[in-house]
């Protein structure tokens, strides 16, 4: 995992905030309903959020429109097609589209009228591809 929060630190204008605790995970996994992929824990538990490469990505924080609980509720509300189990990792702003993960870790984009498409196998995965 030590791969994936170098590949973090390595985008450009790279900004996150502290980490939290493994209560605070399994706070917001039981507010969701999901276990959040190895991945996403390590992240979270890394940052807490982060903002780098002109993206902002959801995490544990007190921010509302960063707090993965707060944005996954409000998009499972608003888009079709998604698993229950997934919850949001990025919404881009462009266009409707929303990054989620799911709990064993595969990454998918929503956007309007259209079906859920899986785009990475990972959280690493989908920072190199997309990001750097």
């Amino acid at each position: 995992m030590k791969e994936l929060i170098q590949a973090f630190k390595e985008l450009s204008d790279f900004y996150s905030l502290k980490g939290v605790s493994e209560e605070e995970i399994r706070a917001a996994e039981r507010k969701l309903g999901v276990i959040f992929s190895k991945d996403y824990r390590e992240y979270v538990s890394n940052f807490g959020v982060v903002s780098a490469g002109g993206h902002e990505f959801t995490g544990i924080c007190s921010a509302v429109r960063l707090n993965v609980v707060d944005v996954t509720l409000d998009e499972r509300r608003v888009t079709s097609g998604v698993c229950h189990t997934w919850y949001v990792i990025e919404q881009a702003n462009i266009d409707g589209i929303v990054i989620w993960q799911s709990e064993d870790g595969k990454i998918y984009q929503t956007m309007p009228n259209t079906e859920p498409m899986k785009i990475s196998n990972s959280l690493l995965e989908y920072i190199e591809e997309f990001l750097s």
